[in-house]
């Protein structure tokens, strides 16, 4: 075991439900362990402009139930230059942090990997994102939040399609991942969803037109992935006014409503078992580690490969969403 003395911790990129539960976890195990605690605030800038304070157990009571993250989050344009890193490197040389635990998605690993290659300093991350999209782990902090907040809007939207005998595109987050709204198609009985795993291979919307998934139905709700490769739900409407203008059609961006809110159960237990995993692996001497959870194991998922590699979508539930829709 390495003698650790002291840890930071911070969120960065998009704020996660289940991010201050995370905060919480790793805050309590270190000070449990005898370790000092440092909480960093606003990401990778705050690491670069100085504002890191002590953390102690009152600094994370009654947080778990908070959405969004009480370390604040930024992007940082200056931790992307080695000039930033030395700055960054500096900073945590001078407040006599031994290791240091980063909460986030993609661009929050792929930053702790190039700084822990650079200065060969431990670093264990925590997948903290809605879009569920980071290899090595079954989900990610916040995804199952998302997905009820989707499921909930879409109950509510339902309603008005039912009465209107409306199409509507929903909108949902997820980049280039389309594991959010495949599965809030499914949670909310929505008729089929566009994602960019399937729109880079065939057209999605002109197979659903042509296989009559309206046959029986009086509206229908369609749940789109955001971004290009989709088109997004605006431009699959633009697409329907063009070639299909026998149907009424209706546009629901949920934007930044999915990333708020109090985290399920589900995210509070996952971001405390993580929250407890990271201080586990640091106290182990494992650096350059992410945290996942696979078949409700924890493990310990080098940062090349959760970076790398893509996580793919499960074709059994594109399936069951086939199957049960129509």
């Amino acid at each position: 075991m390495t003698m650790v003395k002291c840890i930071g911790i911070l969120t960065s990129g998009g704020d996660a439900p289940g991010m201050n539960a995370a905060i919480r976890a790793v805050t309590r195990t270190a000070l449990f362990r005898g370790i000092a605690v440092k909480g960093i605030y606003r990401g990778y800038k705050g690491l670069i402009t100085n504002e890191i304070e002590d953390f102690n157990n009152q600094s994370v009571s009654n947080i778990i139930q908070r959405g969004g993250t009480i370390l604040k989050t930024a992007r940082s344009e200056e931790f992307r230059t080695p000039e930033g890193r030395k700055t960054a490197y500096d900073r945590l040389m001078e407040h006599g942090i031994d290791a240091l635990v980063t909460i986030g998605g993609d661009g929050t690993l792929t930053g702790a990997r190039i700084f822990a290659q650079e200065y060969n300093y431990p670093i264990v991350g925590l997948p903290g994102t809605i879009d569920n999209d980071l290899y090595g782990t079954d989900t990610t902090i916040g995804f199952d939040t998302a997905l009820n907040t989707i499921m909930e809007c879409v109950d509510k939207i339902r309603d008005t399609a039912t009465s209107h005998d409306r199409l509507f595109f929903i909108e949902v987050m997820g980049r280039e991942a389309g594991f959010l709204a495949l599965n809030g198609a499914i949670a909310s009985g929505a008729e089929a969803a566009i994602v960019p795993e399937i729109s880079m291979e065939k057209d999605q919307l002109a197979e659903m037109i042509e296989t009559g998934f309206r046959k029986s139905k009086s509206s229908s709700i369609v749940l789109v992935t955001e971004g290009d490769i989709t088109g997004g739900a605006m431009g699959i409407a633009e697409r329907m006014k063009i070639e299909y203008p026998q149907f009424d059609v209706r546009v629901s961006i949920l934007g930044h409503l999915q990333r708020g809110g109090s985290p399920t159960a589900q995210d509070r237990i996952l971001a405390t078992r993580m929250g407890v995993a990271a201080i586990d692996a640091i106290q182990d001497d494992q650096r350059n580690v992410m945290i996942g959870v696979q078949n409700d194991n924890i493990v310990y998922v080098p940062f090349s490969k959760a970076i790398k590699n893509i996580k793919k979508i499960n074709p059994d539930l594109i399936n069951t969403l086939e199957t049960v829709s129509h």
